[in-house]
Formats: structure tokens, C-alpha cells, sequence
């Protein structure tokens, strides 16, 4: 179609040979296809033939695209909204930990970009999800990272879209591009491509490294030093002096293991350059220019080395700092770009040499330099060699000597992919338990049938732990490894298993449910039902959180024990709960001086902790909706209210004891003092000229007086009815009416890293017992006015038995309780 050649006009005249072969499978046909072809070959190309083919084929229908992480899912969002949705009139969704999509879009979309998580945890009740069951094409971007650590996801993913094409008797076409692959026909198999007569089968391409479209130069340099940082600091000079042999003028990818080395290997470059006497070799911009770009740099060590041309890329660095640096390397302004590995995913930057500075990182788990799995370096390297600008590419790897004969193997020897399923399996049958999808042993079993780990396990059955390869051996194995893990899920409260005569069945129990509905592991499920217990306190509340298993993976860095015990003495000054210093070292430690910090608003010893503060709030809500949901189900309001005033805590980073008007911006405790209750603040702002004057009066100056009252006229003021619904004993009416309304706002919550919608609890008690007869979340949407109904046969007419709490899930203060 014109409308599509129209995307390639400006970016090239013709496809690449690996595009021109698999063209007519993924345009003119629906087959299956699995595609692995090296980095750099033009795959995403590849994908969006598929696409159009859906788009031709199946109007009306949706697409997924899976991309293993955030920030290619970014990239993807990115390109495609700038170029094939906007040309060709498409809606796309965003479907990652930052953006949740309502209902109304996901229904109304043509293409949902994902992380395998997110799409894992919505396609898991997918029975109950009309967007789930209308998708005709689903692409997996590097599906290699199967036997990556988030492999078992995709796994899951591919099983589950191929069972529910089966049950709905639709075609789901699926699409994996790869690395090249040393097992394909494996893959192939289970993504259900057929052989043919030679035994390949049509939708099924594998390509050797070799037939890159840019060919790319290899160097492999062995460095012997045996500690870490000494070898890191040798290989400062070689990948100085590759810069000089290599790649004169043109762009360099300087990959290091941390956001420390970055700086360090960017100053010895200098260094280098310096004695060359050519300091400035590396940056292309007049000096008016550069002072216009270093005013805008927030992060000290970059502002320094973008003097000499040299970028810093990395994680702790601000979004906007990330944006210049980028733009000034895509620009050619400077030459050369440090950064971590993570951005040999993220963007897709041309360069002409990639220098892989050492092969090993700290991981924070094991306390130990571990090194970098095959894939990421596959990653790096495939960064190097512009299609555009270049006829060959080069890259440098510096490794530790006795790794150098791996490295020469592995990287022109295509990709091996075997399953980590089994290592996770318990979290999976409780999820497909949960949905109803598996009630018995004979159900496991057969959905065992459907993943790439059984296909495995016949074909290498020693790298499982299988001794032989007779059916009945790998029969009793997976019998074993069923019967382990439903025995796992049974102790940790998730399921109940039923003996009725020769059939077990399998039932699934509140721990199982919240775990899979909120995406969490059983085992926090089974810290929930361990530790929540009726009278439990604030603190033992935010304990739970801070322990569950969601934050074992929170890194503890280099030193970092250090920090952390020097933030806990500060924030038990600062009036925190205690904690024990000697654990230190521990991820949940971490989390919880962090969160502590981040109510008693204290500076973080480093920017990491920024970030990592970002990612542990990221998972708190849903944690603290599962605690919500278990108490709930007990009928205990103690640890309901108290998990209803952590979210607002959280929400606002601030601690409940404060007053509650501190939570809006430029007011102290000082000031706090002097101005009235949250809620009567937000009723004067209905009168914009009577609220400005109460708050000038705590000693605000007018302009940010104005911007207080503002905010207050932003917040919200609920009106609570409440009535007997039909006259029907037991059955009330709840009405909450929102007196300020304003379409399409998002909660006031300027300290929390994402956009937050605000909810409401709606919770039915009584009044001496302090049991739960009925709790309800509502949201408003985009109305001023919410109708709940609650059933409750101890609603009598009697009143001051029951009590009704209309809560926020986001504000701190602002709280109604009525009796009844």
C-alpha cells in the first residue's frame, strides 16, 4: 500500500536481503513466525509487516507488541506515535508499571505496546476481558531473554495466547524476533510454526551472525589483572587509544558495569586526551553553544566531561540531563557517549565503534562481580555500524584473560535458549488456579504440555536435573515438580487441596487470588497470612510492606550498607520507627529507611537512592491493595484503616502526625500552625478572595498564597448521604457527592513519581466490634457524583450500632465518619 511504502521513503529505498526473504511470510500470510537475525538487521521492520498484514486482514482487531523492557517499551511508544499511528490514523496504549490505561482505552486501541508483566497480569483473567479476546497478533520483541530471568513471563505469555486461540477457536498469530538461535526448531516448535519437507517450516527464519547488513569487526583484548578495579583502570588507555585507531571523528559506545564507572572511565579518557594534546578532539560545538548547553545540566561530573565531548549516560542522571546528552551524541556534537548497559536496550542510537569496558557487574543479591549474561554483550555490540553512514562496524570487548576463549566461541556461535520456568513455577499454576483455567493434577500437567520448558526437557534433559530421557523418568520428573509445587502453594495458604477418591482437586483460596489479581509472589502472599492479624499497629503494617518478597531485588550497591545505616540514624532523629542497624546489608532494610526518608522529607545520601525510592513506591500501592483485601476478607477494620493511612502516606510523602495542610507546597510546621484544617481550607477555596486571605495570614507573600488556594480548590470536598435503599431493612444507599468537581483531573500528589488517579474506601462497620461488614473502592471518573450500595443485615435502623468511613486512598486529612 502507498500509506505504508510512505513510512520508508525518507529512511531508505529498499529493504535489507533479511527483510526482502521474510516479506512475503509476514505480509502475505498469517503463519507463525519465529525470526532471529543479528542486531542491527532491521527487525522492528519486520514486525510492522506483520502488522500491516493485521491491520489489512483484521480490521477491528488489536495488537500486542511485548518488548521484555520499560525502556525499549518507550522506544517503541515513542517512534510509533511520532510515525506509523499518527500517518496511518491508529491509537496505541502504553501498557507499563508507569501507565496503567482505563477500560475505555484499551478498548478502544489498535495497538498496546507492553512489558511481558503487565500484559501477564491482564491476559491472566482474560475470560473476563473483551480486549484480551479480540487480539489477532502478538509480536515478542528479543524473545532470546527466555532464559533471562523475566524469560518464564514470556514463556507464560506465548503458552497462555496460544491455549486461549485454542479455547476461543480464533487465530492469535504470534511473532518472536530473536537473536540467532542455536535451538530454533525448538522455539519454532512451540510457538506452533510446523516443519515442512526439509524440516524447517515457512515461518521460520534463522540467520547466522554473520549476515549482518553492516558487517561487524571484531576485537577481543584479555586483560589479567585479578581484582576488578585495577583491571577496569588498565583498560582505560587501550580504549583510548581504540578511539584513535577505530573511529577518528565518528561516534563511540563506551559500555561500563556502573554509574561510578562511567565517571571514572570518562575522566581517564580526558586524561588521555589531554597528554595527546588534543583536548577538545571529541566535541563539535562553537563555545556560545556549549555555555548554553552546560547551563541546562543539572549533574556536576557531566557538565565537566561534555567540556571535552564526552557524554554520561545512566540511570541516576535526571530525565532531563539524559534528554540533552542524547540529543547531543544523535547530533554528532559529541563524539563519545559512557554508559551503563542498560542503554544498549533502551535506545537506539547509531554508532560506528562500541568499546565493551569489562564484561562483569556488582550484583547486589549475590554480593559479588558476576558477569553480564551473553545476550546483553550480544546487545552492545550489535550497537555498532550505522546502516545509514557506515559499511562496517566495530567493536571492542575487554574482558578478564581467562574468559577471552568464551567470548571468541559465544559471540559467532548463534544463541542456545533453554527454560527457567521451573524456577518460578509456583507463582504460574497459582495464577492459572486462580483463573480457573487448572483444577486438578491432570490440569498442571497438561498445562505443562504447553510451554517451551516441557519441549526442553525432552531435548536436553541434563541441563533440568534428568538423568535419563525414557518417558516414563521424565513422567515421574514432572510428577515431582507438580506435586512440589502445589505442596509449595498449599503450605503458603494459596490453594487447598481436595483428595475425592483418584482425583485431587485444587481449589483456590483468598491468599491465591490477591497474589494473582495484584501480581505479587505466593510467598508474600503467605507473609500476609502470617503477619496480619486484627489489632496490628501503623508500624506493623508498614513492616509487612517493607518485607515482602516484591522488594528482594531492591539492589544494595557497592558500600551502600553504609549509607543505609547512616539514613536510619537520621531518620529515627528525625522522629522515624526504629529499626535494627545490623541488617544494613538487607534489600527490606533498604526500602524501609528509604520510604522513612521520603515522609520525614530528608536528603538521600546519593541520586541512586532517587530512583530506587521511585521503583519501591512503583510497587507499594498494589501491595498495600492485597493487604487491604486480605484483612477485608478476616472483617477487621484495624489493619484495613491502618493500610488505607499508609497509602496516603505514601501517596504524599508525608507522615500521618504532621498536620495535614503540610502536605501542600511551601507550607512549614511553623506556618501549619497558624491556618485551619485541611478540609476547612478546601471549603474556603469555594470563595477563591476569602481562602487567599486565611492563608496570607500564616505569613505566605501573595503569589504563593495564590497557588496554595488553588490547590485547595483542586482538592476534593465530598458530600456523604446516606439512606435505606427501597426501605429494605439491611440495605443502604451510600451517596457521595463532589462539591468541586472539575472533569479530568488527577490527584493532587506532587511528591509521588506517577500520575495518580484518586479513590475513595466506602467501609461498613460496627461500631463497638470494629468488624468490616461490607468494604467498597470507587473512583469518580469523570462524574461529580457516586452511588454505592452496601448490604449489611445488622443495619436495623438502630442507630450508633454501625459506622460508615468514606476514606481517601491518596490524601492525608481529608476523612469523613459518620454513624448510622
Amino acid at each position: 500500500k502507498p500509506s505504508y511504502e510512505s513510512l520508508y521513503e525518507t529512511k531508505f529505498t529498499h529493504f535489507n536481503p533479511i527483510q526482502t526473504q521474510v516479506f512475503h511470510t509476514l505480509y502475505h500470510t498469517d503463519k507463525n513466525v519465529l525470526l532471529g537475525a543479528p542486531t542491527g538487521s532491521g527487525k522492528t521492520i519486520c514486525s510492522e509487516l506483520a502488522i500491516f498484514r493485521a491491520f489489512n486482514e483484521h480490521p477491528g482487531k488489536k495488537i500486542v507488541y511485548i518488548a521484555p523492557l520499560k525502556a525499549l517499551v518507550k522506544e517503541r511508544v515513542k517512534d510509533w506515535r511520532n510515525g506509523l499511528c499518527k500517518k496511518l490514523g491508529k491509537k496505541l496504549v502504553e501498557l507499563t508499571g508507569d501507565f496503567t490505561p482505563d477500560l475505555q482505552s484499551l478498548l478502544a486501541t489498535d495497538l498496546i505496546v507492553s512489558t511481558p508483566e503487565k500484559w501477564d497480569g491482564v491476559s491472566r483473567s482474560w475470560s473476563s476481558r473483551a480486549y484480551v479476546k479480540s487480539v489477532c497478533l502478538v509480536v515478542f520483541d528479543e524473545i532470546h531473554l527466555l532464559g533471562g530471568d523475566r524469560g518464564p513471563i514470556i514463556e507464560v505469555i506465548v503458552s497462555r495466547m496460544r491455549y486461549i486461540a485454542q479455547e476461543t477457536l480464533q487465530t492469535v498469530r504470534l511473532v518472536g524476533l530473536s537473536t540467532a538461535l542455536a535451538n530454533a526448531r525448538d522455539l519454532a516448535d512451540w510457538m506452533g510454526i510446523p516443519k515442512d519437507n526439509q524440516g524447517h517450516g515457512e515461518g521460520l527464519f534463522n540467520f547466522r551472525p554473520s549476515v549482518r547488513p553492516v558487517p561487524l569487526e571484531c576485537h577481543i583484548q584479555g586483560y589479567s589483572s585479578k581484582f576488578y578495579c585495577p583491571r577496569m583502570a588498565t583498560m582505560n588507555k587501550p580504549a583510548y587509544a581504540a578511539i584513535q585507531t577505530h573511529s577518528l571523528g565518528k561516534p563511540v559506545l563506551v559500555f561500563v558495569s556502573s554509574r561510578r564507572q562511567t565517571r571514572i572511565t570518562a575522566n581517564d579518557i580526558i586524561t588521555h586526551a589531554v597528554a595527546d594534546e588534543k583536548p577538545k578532539q571529541m566535541l563539535n560545538m562553537q563555545d556560545f553553544e556549549l555555555e548554553d548547553v552546560l547551563e541546562d545540566i543539572h549533574d556536576s561530573a557531566l557538565r565537566h566531561t561534555l567540556q571535552f565531548g564526552i557524554g554520561l549516560h545512566h540511570a541516576g542522571l535526571s530525565q532531563r540531563d539524559r534528554e540533552i546528552v542524547e540529543e547531543l551524541y544523535v547530533t554528532c556534537k559529541i563524539q563519545v557517549l559512557v554508559c551503563t548497559s542498560t542503554l544498549a536496550w533502551g535506545m537506539n542510537f547509531p554508532t560506528h565503534l562500541v568499546i565493551i569496558k569489562g564484561t562483569e557487574y556488582f550484583d547486589a543479591k549475590e554480593k559479588r562481580y558476576v558477569d553480564f549474561p551473553i545476550t546483553d554483550v550480544l546487545q552492545m555490540m550489535g550497537r555498532a555500524g550505522r546502516p545509514q553512514f557506515d559499511k562496517s562496524g566495530v567493536a571492542v570487548i575487554m574482558v578478564h584473560e581467562p574468559k577471552k576463549s568464551f567470548y571468541k566461541k559465544f559471540l559467532y556461535e548463534p544463541f542456545p535458549v533453554e527454560s527457567s520456568l521451573a524456577d518460578v513455577l509456583q507463582d504460574h499454576v497459582n495464577a492459572e488456579i486462580a483463573s480457573g483455567t487448572v483444577s486438578n493434577k491432570q490440569d498442571v500437567m497438561e498445562y505443562l504440555t504447553w510451554t517451551y520448558f516441557f519441549r526442553r526437557i525432552m531435548q536436553n534433559p541434563t541441563y533440568y536435573g534428568l538423568e535419563s530421557m525414557e518417558e516414563e523418568d521424565v513422567t515421574e520428573f514432572l510428577s515431582d515438580l507438580i506435586e512440589d509445587t502445589l505442596e509449595d502453594l498449599e503450605d503458603s495458604g494459596c490453594i487447598s487441596i481436595l483428595n475425592c477418591g483418584n482425583e485431587t482437586e485444587i481449589e483456590s483460596l483468598l491468599l491465591g487470588k490477591v497474589s494473582s489479581f495484584y501480581y505479587l509472589s505466593y510467598k508474600t502472599a503467605a507473609l500476609f497470612g502470617e503477619k496480619i492479624h486484627e489489632k496490628m499497629s501503623l508500624q506493623e503494617t508498614f513492616e509487612v510492606l517493607c518485607a515482602a518478597c516484591e522488594y528482594d531485588e531492591m539492589p544494595v550497591r557497592h558500600n551502600e550498607d553504609l549509607l543505609n545505616a547512616e539514613l536510619a540514624e537520621q531518620v529515627m532523629g528525625a522522629g522515624g520507627w526504629e529499626v535494627n542497624v545490623e541488617d544494613s546489608d538487607d534489600p527490606h532494610f533498604k526500602v524501609n529507611v528509604m520510604f522513612q526518608a521520603y515522609f520525614s522529607r530528608l536528603p538521600l545520601p546519593v541520586s541512586d537512592y532517587a530512583l530506587d525510592t521511585k521503583s519501591a513506591l512503583d510497587q507499594s500501592i498494589r501491595i498495600i491493595q492485597a493487604m487491604i483485601d486480605v484483612a477485608t476478607e478476616k472483617g477487621w477494620l484495624t489493619p484495613v484503616l491502618n493500610c488505607i493511612l499508609l497509602l496516603q502516606m505514601l501517596s504524599q510523602g508525608a507522615w500521618y502526625t504532621q498536620p495535614a495542610t503540610m502536605t501542600l507546597p511551601f507550607v512549614s510546621n511553623k506556618m501549619a500552625k497558624k491556618l485551619p484544617t485541611l478540609p476547612k481550607l478546601v471549603w474556603y477555596s469555594r470563595d477563591f478572595k476569602r481562602a487567599l486571605g486565611t492563608i496570607r495570614k500564616c505569613g505566605l507573600p501573595e503569589k504563593r498564597a495564590a497557588a496554595v488556594t488553588k490547590i485547595c480548590s483542586s482538592l476534593p470536598l465530598l458530600d456523604v448521604k446516606i439512606s435505606k435503599k427501597d426501605g429494605k431493612s439491611g440495605s443502604l444507599a451510600v451517596e457521595l457527592c463532589k462539591d468541586n468537581f472539575k472533569k479530568g483531573s488527577n490527584a493532587y500528589a506532587p511528591r509521588f513519581p506517577k500520575v495518580k488517579q484518586e479513590g475513595w474506601y466506602v467501609v461498613l462497620a460496627a461500631e463497638e466490634t470494629n468488624k468490616i461488614h461490607e468494604l467498597k473502592r470507587v473512583s469518580f471518573h469523570n462524574r461529580g457524583r457516586v452511588m454505592v450500595n452496601l448490604n449489611n443485615s445488622s443495619v436495623d435502623g438502630t442507630a450508633g450500632k454501625t459506622k460508615l468511613l468514606v476514606c481517601s486512598d491518596t490524601y492525608l486529612g481529608l476523612d469523613q465518619e459518620l454513624s448510622i
